[in-house]
């Protein structure tokens, strides 16, 4: 099959292959996390990088920074043993941290699990504006690079995967 939107995955394999079923296991699979994680995913690498450009720390097609990565577990995950267990069971032998570039499911449910972290409540699902500037203010934060009124095409591309 030929991907002609310029992503590196083919994005409704991201989406229903890897985001809704790892979501769906974890009981966190609403349809508007789903879109938003999707999303995320198309933002931060466009579905193509596992590393950061530039040599900085993000990992995974989620780009998520090791710290951000180890406060969810010390700091949220420690308190949320049912979920943590959950999370368990889509994890492999291998470290935690690589498993965000080689575990696709895990690091899709890791980027929903920093989503839930925030008081905001989820945009709705078929609002690609409302989904980029969601990942604006949560998953990217001020001091980010992401631009929200450019990345609304990415959400708009995970809406309709």
């Amino acid at each position: 099959m030929l991907i002609t939107n310029g992503y590196g995955l083919d994005i409704s394999h991201i989406k229903n292959g890897v985001v809704s079923p790892a979501l769906k296991a974890v009981g966190l699979d609403e349809g508007a996390a789903i879109n938003l994680v999707t999303g995320t995913a198309i933002a931060e690498s466009h579905c193509r990088y596992l590393y950061q450009f530039g040599g900085g720390p993000a990992l995974g097609l989620w780009q998520m920074e090791p710290d951000t990565h180890k406060d969810i577990w010390v700091n949220f995950l420690y308190y949320h043993k049912d979920l943590a267990a959950k999370i368990n069971f889509l994890m492999t032998a291998q470290d935690r941290k690589q498993q965000l570039v080689t575990n696709l499911a895990y690091a899709a449910v890791m980027c929903r699990i920093l989503y839930l972290r925030s008081s905001l409540a989820l945009p709705n699902a078929a609002d690609a504006k409302a989904l980029s500037l969601y990942h604006k203010q949560v998953y990217n934060t001020a001091q980010g690079k992401a631009d929200p009124e450019r990345n609304v095409q990415f959400f708009a591309d995970a809406i309709a995967a």
